[in-house]
């Protein structure tokens, strides 16, 4: 998709459209971008948690300060500007599901979660309410038409590439979003906002989760469930006690620092959590290897693309060799850091076929020895 340009299927351009904007550089492009065209635009923002202000940090999505962006890049373009309250939504659906996974021993990614509800539900739903004849949005992705509808797929600019937290798009979303920025690199998009005079043009972007904007996701989920705070044992794979902790959530897969330790032959890493037992339980580099990993709430919306594959484990992976069979990913080779809660995310070269939510790992330390 070239710069401006939102086509329609066998309209020429869209008519009215709805632009998601959360106050950053690339949505507020996305927006400029879309006026551009001559379609009546209206940019929405959700706020969804306020946690930037409270903290005194700017950079947090949605965060008040986001909020007087957006209206202002509105303003600059003469575009409307709708802000939704989705607070009370996006508490039960993101922020206590992102609490409860860590005090399961899982390690969650609440973006993609959000994604699923209040971005790619709730924000649909309200555009399709104004009679949008699409929702647009900053994500560096791509949407392709093929010969069965429209594709998914990569960034061109492999940096930015946001493809992993869209795996649980599905087919009818996907017709109806359109991502103009996936054909650009991000240096591209900050000299169209300065070209256009946004003010936002050289607003750094958000390093954190949006509303754990200090990186501390331990004190926000001991705020949530204070039982998150119960300590145990650091234990071997065979059962021998090493130390103690302050709780499961200060830990994930393949994690090494903060298990104080020492005295070991080699290193250790976070091998798995057990909640029932409140036990972390550690080993050297070769037992984090797995072999296949099953998956749970798959999405698929590659069509009948199913061989050769690569998956992603983890946003900053890179794509590795695998296949499916049925709700597992089997890997070539041993992959490492594999964790529960994470996703899997499938490619055909550069499309998205789909992926799931990472359930459990099956070891690869015999299988590859």
């Amino acid at each position: 998709m070239t710069e401006g340009d939102f086509q329609l299927g066998a309209n020429p351009t869209a008519r009215r459209i709805v632009v998601a904007m959360s106050g950053g550089v690339d949505s507020s492009v996305v927006a400029a971008l879309a006026a551009r065209t001559g379609a009546e635009t209206i940019g929405i923002t959700l706020q969804l948690y306020d946690h930037g202000e409270a903290v005194g940090r700017a950079g947090s999505c949605c965060a008040g300060r986001d909020i007087r962006d957006a209206r202002a890049v509105c303003d600059k373009l003469g575009i409307a500007h709708y802000v939704f309250d989705h607070e009370t939504a996006f508490r039960e659906a993101v922020i206590d599901d992102f609490a409860d996974e860590y005090l399961a021993g899982r390690t969650p990614i609440p973006c993609i979660k959000c994604n699923m509800g209040p971005k790619f539900t709730d924000l649909l739903k309200l555009a399709r309410d104004l009679g949008a004849d699409c929702l647009a949005t900053g994500h560096y992705v791509r949407r392709v038409e093929g010969e069965g509808g429209a594709e998914l797929h990569r960034a061109v600019d492999p940096a930015r590439d946001q493809s992993y937290f869209l795996f649980a798009t599905t087919p009818a979303q996907l017709d109806y979003l359109r991502f103009p920025l996936g054909g650009m690199p991000k240096a591209r998009v900050r000299e169209l906002a300065a070209e256009i005079g946004l003010g936002v043009a050289a607003k750094p972007d958000s390093q954190d989760i949006c509303f754990v904007p200090d990186g501390d996701y331990a004190r926000l989920v001991k705020k949530l469930r204070p039982e998150a705070e119960v300590g145990g044992e650091i234990v071997d794979q065979g059962g021998r006690v090493l130390g103690q902790h302050k709780g499961l959530i200060h830990f994930t897969v393949g994690q090494r620092r903060g298990l104080e330790i020492g005295g070991t032959p080699e290193p250790l890493y976070v091998i798995r959590l057990e909640p029932e037992t409140r036990q972390v339980i550690v080993g050297p580099k070769r037992a984090l290897a797995v072999r296949a990993a099953r998956l749970g709430g798959i999405n698929w919306i590659g069509g009948d693309h199913l061989e050769p594959l690569t998956a992603k484990v983890r946003s900053l992976a890179k794509p590795v060799p695998a296949r499916l069979d049925g709700d597992r990913v089997i890997f070539d080779a041993p992959e490492y850091g594999v964790a529960p809660g994470q996703a899997a995310v499938l490619y055909a070269g550069e499309r998205v076929l789909g992926g799931g939510w990472i359930m459990a790992t099956e070891r690869a330390e015999a299988a590859f020895a």
